[in-house]
């Protein structure tokens, strides 16, 4: 299946989980929580307030080398924007992802989706646990604190 055939399923529209296509073309499916939803909005918040330029984004649609996967927020550089609008999916990875992790996926399944945006030009790539914990990484690996938006807070609020 391919991510247009997604989006333009009647009975695919209106879900109330996150869906993504694996590696062979399967849709997948990962139901969102209450918790999930606010996590991505407090991040959200967070980003609006450290960065003017550029646009932050949700539910970011990035095709990969394991088929598209779908960022909870991103953060584009006007630059980006300029260049690829809101063409669906993107081609390469918004320069900030942020994944918020929700109760059923592994440590694999994170390290696979940081290592997927960095491969496709992610600089930062954000997980944000159930206790609201963010941590940063980028090509060296995890790092301290982003350098991408610098004074960011490890901790979001629940």
């Amino acid at each position: 299946m391919e991510w247009s055939q997604v989006l333009q399923d009647p009975v695919l529209k209106n879900l109330p989980y996150k869906i993504e296509l694996n590696e062979y073309g399967h849709i997948v499916m990962s139901p969102a929580s209450n918790l999930h939803g606010y996590l991505q909005s407090r991040l959200v918040m967070e980003l609006a307030k450290k960065i003017d330029d550029g646009d932050i984004l949700v539910e970011t649609s990035i095709q990969t080398s394991k088929n598209v996967k779908v960022a909870d927020v991103c953060w584009a550089s006007s630059q980006f924007i300029e260049k690829f609008g809101f063409e669906t999916p993107y081609p390469k990875a918004p320069e900030l992802c942020i994944e918020v992790r929700s109760p059923s996926n592994t440590d694999r399944e994170m390290n696979e989706k940081i290592e997927l945006y960095l491969a496709k030009g992610a600089l930062e790539v954000w997980i944000c646990d159930s206790e609201g914990l963010v941590r940063f990484f980028c090509h060296e690996g995890e790092i301290a604190e982003s350098r991408l938006v610098p004074g960011f807070p490890t901790h979001v609020r629940v």
